[in-house]
């Protein structure tokens, strides 16, 4: 079952491109699944319908949040979905078992004049600085997951006219604006040469640490991100995610139209950008309370 398991997951990063953060949770799941059945006495071969519903109701007893529990059903629904490809099952419990609904929560944002604090925090003067300041515009200006910025390389911004080639999740390319301020900001980075500057030990990526010369990675983003946001006052806890939240709705708030901001995101579904304008909404009514005679 092991091997199943494993071939399974690494058929979901392969074919389809699965970050290897969802590669492990769903291993986390599907091993947590298989010691289930394993304490049943059977293999993940003989599910039934009855053990998954045993299984999910032991994850509700516990408290687990919905969108946890929503993930360990597709990863139960989509192993089984493998095993029917491989004709191990000629059937799939889960087909009638409906995942839980996923609570809406508003994302987390920054007001315009928060990102501005925080774009004024890095040290032009280090080539630290324009780095860091390079890297927050091109987040915020292009709406960008850490995981694509940190995944730039420089022929990505080569031809310098504000598009950037971004690889998003399955391994799926688009081309985005990224803005005037990200560009002069990457230009400033790349272009000004200072006895701090690391020597490259990477040729081709777009951002790199100050030791090594080596590609960025999400978690120096991040820590990075921590340092600016209490410089600038901000809650510490800022997550770059927070960044692409503040660029989805400072364009629908601005009068951007939900497709196009749904293709600058590289959303798959309209539906995971609606979100977005229930923002737009308080905006809308905020408008309405100002302006109606009788509000």
């Amino acid at each position: 079952m092991d091997e199943l398991i494993d071939d399974f997951l690494h058929r979901l990063a392969v074919e389809r491109g699965c970050s290897p953060h969802t590669i492990r949770a769903y291993a986390t799941d599907l091993a947590m699944f298989a010691d289930f059945m394993d304490r049943r006495g059977r293999t993940m071969l003989e599910v039934g319908l009855q053990d998954v519903r045993a299984f999910m109701a032991g994850l509700q007893a516990r408290g687990l949040a919905r969108a946890t529990l929503a993930r360990r059903t597709a990863a139960v629904r989509s192993f089984h979905k493998f095993l029917q490809r491989q004709g191990l099952r000629q059937d799939n419990p889960m087909v009638i078992l409906r995942s839980p609904r996923r609570e809406q929560r508003l994302p987390r944002f920054l007001t315009i004049s928060e990102v501005e604090r925080l774009l004024a925090a890095p040290d032009p003067a280090t080539w630290a600085g324009r780095r860091d300041l390079a890297m927050l515009e091109t987040l915020y200006g292009g709406g960008l997951r850490v995981g694509e910025l940190t995944a730039l390389d420089l022929a990505d911004v080569a031809a310098g006219d504000g598009l950037v080639r971004v690889r998003g999740k399955g391994k799926k390319e688009r081309i985005v604006p990224v803005g005037r301020c990200a560009v002069e900001a990457i230009g400033a980075y790349l272009g000004t040469a200072a006895p701090d500057t690391p020597r490259r030990n990477d040729s081709h990526a777009l951002f790199l640490n100050a030791r090594g010369g080596r590609r960025l990675t999400p978690r120096s983003v991040r820590r990075i991100l921590k340092r600016h946001a209490l410089t600038a006052g901000l809650n510490p806890e800022l997550s770059p995610h927070a960044l692409r939240h503040s660029f989805a709705t400072h364009m629908l708030s601005n009068g951007a139209d939900l497709r196009s901001v749904q293709e600058l995101l590289g959303h798959e579904n309209l539906s995971t950008t609606q979100i977005y304008t229930h923002l737009s909404h308080e905006d809308l009514k905020a408008t309405y309370d100002r302006a109606h005679p009788r509000a």
